[in-house]
């Protein structure tokens, strides 16, 4: 398992996840640090469609001009179709941790892709639930990684964008053993 340090933070409405990126990126921070996840939402009036052509991802939908944005600032795009979440749009590196999750198979105990790839990065089992449920409930999930400093200074720029919820997840540093 590997422990990054990141900040969660959750947002009700996409404008604010945008307002965070914009803040992130006015702040200097790495662009490619940075992971969105959300649900991909369609019905007969709002088809959605996905696509990926050469490097990038083209989307739309209900919000496709608020993911279309992202595939061309973050590293890395899907679109899952996951149990107990439905079409779920994943922008940054958080694609490909949900990948690895599937292909070694450490999606056990119950566990979603999506919580598999949390745990991955040292994220706790009582914060992943309640970040799966957000999703579920159509918020959007907004990882930040970096430093511990970063980190830190990222997780004040999201609740001043207007996260409902920041979470700050340090990595474990390892503890010298005496002889």
């Amino acid at each position: 398992m590997t422990h990054l340090n990141c900040v969660v933070g959750i947002f009700d409405k996409h404008t604010q996840a945008e307002d965070a990126v914009k803040q992130l990126q006015k702040a200097g921070f790495e662009i490619k640090n940075l992971s969105i996840v959300g649900k991909g939402y369609h019905t007969e009036e709002n088809v959605v469609g996905y696509y990926n052509a050469g490097d990038r991802m083209l989307y739309w939908g209900e919000q496709g001009a608020f993911w279309g944005g992202f595939w061309s600032l973050l590293f890395g795009s899907a679109f899952f179709m996951l149990p107990g979440f439905g079409p779920l749009l994943v922008a940054g590196p958080m694609a490909a941790w949900i990948v690895a999750a599937l292909e070694s198979a450490v999606v056990i105990g119950g566990m979603s892709a999506l919580g598999a790839a949390l745990a991955s990065i040292g994220i706790p089992e009582n914060s992943i639930l309640q970040y799966e449920t957000s999703i579920k409930a159509g918020r959007f999930m907004m990882l930040v990684h970096g430093t511990p400093d970063e980190v830190t200074r990222a997780k004040s720029i999201l609740t001043t964008s207007g996260a409902s919820k920041t979470e700050l997840n340090l990595a474990q540093r390892p503890v010298a053993v005496l002889a």
